[in-house]
C-alpha cells in the first residue's frame, strides 16, 4: 500500500519526507490558502522538487479547461511521470480524466462519495480514485463500506486504478484502510507520527535500554560528582553542614593522610539522635562513622551496583578507585540509568 503525506506545510513536508519511505504528497488549494501561500505555481514547483510524486489540483469548468490547466502546470517544469493531476469527479471531470490519460498523464479523480462516481472514474482510466472517508462519516454514511466496494470493483473488473483512502482523521482510519485492502492512503503528519506509538512498546523499549545500560555503563560514569568529604577530626555539626551544603545524604570521612576512615549518612544521624540525643553533635565524626561502609569499585558495572543496593538495602554506596574514595553512588543515580 502506498503511503502519502497530506499537507501544504513546508515544515511538515520536510519532517515527513525525512522518513525516507513516503511515496508522495497530496495537497489542495485549500491547504495552501490556510498556509497563506500567495504564489501557488511557485509552491507547486518547490514541492515537486521535494517529493517523489506530487498530486496537485487541475481545475476547470469543462474537460478542455482541466486539460489546458494540467498542461500549463506541466510547463512550469513538472515531471509528467512524477505528477498526478487531481480532478473532482463530475461528467466533465471524468471526460478530462480520459483525455489526460490519452496523453499518458496520471490522474486522481477525487471528492468521490458514491460507488457510481468511483465506477465512472475507473472506467475513464483514472490512475487513482479517492473516496473521502472522514467527510463521508461526518455525514453519517458508511464510508468504509464504500471504500471496500471500490476496492472490490477494481479487483473484480480488473481496472488499472488504485483506490486512495483520504480524509484521514484518526489512526483507526489507517487500520481500516489496511483491512479493506486499499492501494494508497494519504494522511496528515500528526496521524503519520502517531502510527508507531504504543504504550506497551514504549515500556518494553525502556526496559531493554535500562537493562543494556546496567550491563555496559560503569559506576564511575554514573556518579554525579557530588562527594562531600570531611576529616575524621571534624565534629558532627561540621559534617552535617557539609552534607546540607551539598544536598547529599551521605558524607565521606577520611583520615589525616586522605585514606578512607568510613562514611556517615543521614540515616546514621537519625539513629544516633534517637538513641543518644543532641549531645552527640559535638562529637568527632571519626568516632561515629561506619568503618565498614558498603562500597564498590569505580570500574564495576551498574549491574553489580544494582545487586548491592538490593542485597544490602542501602540508598548510597561508597565508590572507590585503587582503594581510595572517589565518590558516592546514590540509588537515584542508578535510577537515572
Amino acid at each position: 500500500m502506498e503511503l502519502y503525506l497530506d499537507s501544504a506545510n513546508l515544515k511538515e513536508i520536510e519532517e515527513g519526507f525525512k522518513l525516507g519511505f513516503l511515496n508522495g504528497l497530496t495537497t489542495t488549494p485549500t491547504f495552501m490558502q490556510r498556509e497563506g501561500i500567495a504564489d501557488i505555481d511557485a509552491m507547486i514547483v518547490k514541492l515537486s522538487k521535494m517529493v517523489p510524486v506530487l498530486q496537485i489540483e487541475a481545475l476547470g469548468n469543462t474537460a478542455e479547461d482541466v486539460v489546458k490547466e494540467a498542461h500549463r502546470q506541466l510547463k512550469l517544469g513538472l515531471d509528467p511521470k512524477k505528477t498526478v493531476f487531481k480532478i473532482p469527479v463530475s461528467l466533465e471531470g471524468v471526460r478530462a480524466c480520459k483525455l489526460l490519460r490519452n496523453d499518458g498523464l496520471l490522474v486522481n479523480v477525487h471528492l468521490v462519495y458514491t460507488l457510481q462516481q468511483a465506477y465512472m472514474a475507473m472506467h475513464a482510466g483514472a490512475s487513482y480514485v479517492c473516496p473521502l472517508v472522514g467527510r463521508l462519516q461526518d455525514q453519517g454514511h458508511d464510508a468504509l463500506a464504500l471504500v471496500k466496494q471500490c476496492v472490490d470493483a477494481v479487483n473484480h473488473y480488473g481496472y488499472d486504478t488504485k483506490i486512495m483512502f483520504s480524509s484521514v482523521r484518526t489512526t483507526e482510519h489507517v487500520r481500516n484502510a489496511i483491512n479493506v485492502g486499499v492501494h494508497t492512503i494519504t494522511v496528515p503528519l500528526k496521524i503519520l507520527k502517531s502510527l508507531t506509538d504504543n504504550n506497551f512498546t514504549t515500556i518494553g523499549t525502556e526496559q531493554f535500554l535500562s537493562d543494556t545500560r546496567l550491563m555496559t555503563v560503569r559506576v564511575k560514569e554514573a556518579i554525579n560528582g557530588t562527594n562531600p568529604i570531611v576529616s575524621e577530626s571534624s565534629n558532627l555539626k561540621d559534617a552535617i553542614v557539609k552534607m546540607t551544603e551539598y544536598g547529599f545524604g551521605c558524607i565521606t570521612v577520611v583520615n589525616a593522610d586522605g585514606s578512607l576512615s568510613g562514611i556517615f549518612t543521614d540515616g546514621d544521624l537519625r539513629r544516633l539522635l534517637q538513641k543518644d540525643g543532641e549531645h552527640i553533635l559535638d562529637k568527632k565524626v571519626g568516632d561515629l562513622v561506619n568503618k565498614t561502609p558498603v562500597s564498590i569499585d569505580a570500574n564495576a558495572l551498574l549491574n553489580e551496583a544494582q545487586g548491592i543496593f538490593k542485597k544490602m538495602n542501602v540508598d548510597t554506596i561508597l565508590v572507590t578507585e585503587k582503594g581510595k574514595p572517589c565518590g558516592m553512588l546514590d540509588i537515584q543515580d542508578l535510577k537515572r540509568y
